[in-house]
Formats: C-alpha cells, sequence, structure tokens
C-alpha cells in the first residue's frame, strides 16, 4: 500500500506532462496539415535532388 503513495502522484505528473505536451503541439500548428503528408508522397521529387548534386 505504501507503493501506492508514489506511484498515484507519479501517474497524475506524467499524465499531466503529456497533456501540456499534447497542447503545445496543438498550438504550435503540428496537426494544421494532415493531408499534406498523406499527398506528398504521391508526387515524384527525384528531378530536384538530381538539380542540388
Amino acid at each position: 500500500m505504501d507503493i501506492l503513495v508514489w506511484l498515484i502522484p507519479l501517474a497524475l505528473f506524467l499524465g499531466g506532462l503529456g497533456l501540456l505536451g499534447f497542447l503545445w503541439a496543438m498550438r504550435s500548428g503540428q496537426y494544421e496539415d494532415l493531408d499534406g503528408a498523406a499527398a506528398r508522397i504521391l508526387f515524384d521529387d527525384d528531378d530536384v535532388r538530381k538539380d542540388k548534386r
């Protein structure tokens, strides 16, 4: 039972850190363009890479 004195606050602290990380990601625009990454894989960028060499 003594371990619960440590585990419950630790779980609450880690949950709060996760929530803060999620809120930071939402405010910094991490989830703004969900379709862009899915569509970006369809485009062929080989021509651009050859020009840089």
